[in-house]
């Protein structure tokens, strides 16, 4: 695996709001990309699940993710630029190991970049895990950790943000041809799901739909 800066990526400093999480993008503050899609998903399986649960636990459920999520990006993040992170704590320790898994199931063949910051048309911006050739493609590649393997119809959230970062380097850098979500559990198993370009183009088109919804949201007297 090597790393080669095929495109001059720009930066677009990201910040949160009233209204979520939002990037500035030529003086234009626009929603990210998992801002529109929370605002717009199906709530009623969380909301059950919440009132199933109880909301003290499932906040602590959404942290202890949240804290495990981006600690295995960090180990991802470092290892494919070349760079050393060891996080010797005991939280430390499942992160690793779920990103030593995905490591060792993916085959990436050339890094283009990490933590890629994408907009479109200053409509919408999102922070991208990887840009890379990967099974001979050039590929869009999100990370993704989970408490258990998930169904191919659970992850339909995590194609539309596939389907948005495609639109994204297209219209600004350059053609992208699979999307790749790699996904680990915590009892490490591995899970890949691959989109083809005519998929990321139709999730691509799936957002835009979700985009519409998100601003009727944004404005209900418009």
């Amino acid at each position: 695996m090597k790393l080669h800066r095929k495109y001059t990526y720009k930066h677009y400093n990201r910040f949160s709001d009233t209204t979520g999480r939002k990037y500035l993008v030529d003086n234009v503050k626009v929603p990210s990309v998992t801002t529109i899609l929370s605002a717009t998903k199906d709530r009623r399986f969380l909301d059950n699940w919440r009132r199933r649960v109880g909301e003290k636990e499932a906040d602590r459920i959404m942290q202890q993710a949240s804290t495990i999520g981006t600690e295995m990006h960090q180990v991802l993040e470092y290892y494919l630029t070349g760079q050393g992170y060891f996080n010797a704590m005991e939280e430390g320790t499942k992160p690793r190991m779920m990103a030593k898994t995905i490591l060792d199931n993916i085959k990436i063949d050339e890094v283009w970049g990490n933590e890629i910051s994408l907009e479109y048309q200053n409509k919408f911006a999102g922070t991208c895990d990887l840009t890379a050739v990967a099974y001979g493609k050039p590929s869009i590649i999100d990370w993704k950790q989970t408490n258990k393997p998930k169904k191919e119809e659970w992850v339909e959230d995590y194609k539309l943000q596939l389907g948005a970062y495609y639109l994204a380097h297209t219209a600004n850098y350059g053609p992208i041809e699979q999307g790749v979500i790699a996904m680990c559990s915590r009892d490490l198993q591995y899970q890949e799901f691959k989109l083809s370009e005519a998929d990321l183009r139709e999730y691509g088109d799936k957002f835009l739909e979700r985009l519409e919804q998100y601003h009727k949201l944004e404005q209900p007297g418009s």
